[in-house]
């Protein structure tokens, strides 16, 4: 039997007494914007793995890996050393399946959070406008009004009619939750279509993100691939206008 909620740290992390430590949270979502950025931080900056989150409110299945060896849904925390702080990230397969394994997850990770002496949170995710995007913007929320300055000067948009829906799962709990608790929470949603899995959005979110926090991060790679993304967006943007063409043409 396993525990609702599982959060196992590995036998190699034995010093929790971090350094100044905030918490980027990146797990999957719209357009796997956030999800992006921060596996793609993890791998750059060689983050070490730090722990394993299991749950029952995860999906009922298994991940298969290419060899075709099974193992249960988790998320993972990893840690990295900047010059003056450590950075904890928060990344993994799934977010939870339920309204009521969203608010006890989010409660799981402040618990983590609190744990390891995090006092600012960044969370990651897509902000979905339904439209092809070529040159996306990062959207911004936080839980303080104070916050609002330091992040718009990074290159964050602030627009109190977006997003009109709220901000759905980890991303926006976190910052309401985080609030009760008194733990500074930003929330950085690249604008994406939502359509397809979005590295030209994630590119944006990890410029500004590398700003805020102070640690550059080589952007080649993820750029590569968002140079990719952006000949895709932008042959479907030309099929869209050739198709508006030829609609308007034969009702003319």
């Amino acid at each position: 039997m396993i525990d609702d909620i599982s959060i196992r740290y590995c036998d190699t992390f034995t010093d929790k007494n971090l350094a100044d430590p905030i918490l980027v949270v990146g797990l999957p979502g719209i357009g796997q914007v956030g999800k992006l950025v921060a596996e793609y931080m993890v791998h750059m900056l060689g983050a070490k793995k730090i722990g394993e989150i299991h749950a029952i409110y995860f999906p009922p299945q298994v991940i298969l890996d290419e060899n075709g060896i099974s193992r249960l849904p988790r998320n993972e925390l990893y840690l990295y050393l900047a010059e003056n702080r450590h950075v904890v990230f928060l990344v993994g397969d799934f977010q939870s399946t339920s309204n009521e394994g969203h608010y006890l997850m989010a409660d799981a990770y402040l618990d983590t959070a609190a744990e390891l002496g995090v006092k600012r949170i960044y969370t990651l995710g897509g902000f979905g406008v339904g439209h092809l995007v070529s040159a996306p913007r990062v959207f911004g929320a936080a839980n303080r009004e104070d916050l609002k300055n330091e992040v718009s000067e990074a290159g964050v948009t602030f627009d109190r009619d977006e997003p009109g829906g709220g901000i759905v799962g980890a991303a926006g709990l976190l910052l309401g939750m985080g609030g009760l608790r008194g733990i500074d929470a930003v929330c950085l949603m690249g604008e994406t279509s939502g359509y397809v899995v979005d590295p030209m959005s994630a590119a944006s979110v990890l410029c500004v993100l590398s700003k805020l926090i102070a640690v550059p991060v080589d952007p080649t790679q993820l750029n590569d691939r968002a140079a990719e993304m952006e000949k895709v967006v932008q042959g479907l943007l030309e099929s869209e206008k050739n198709q508006h063409d030829e609609e308007l043409s034969y009702i003319g």
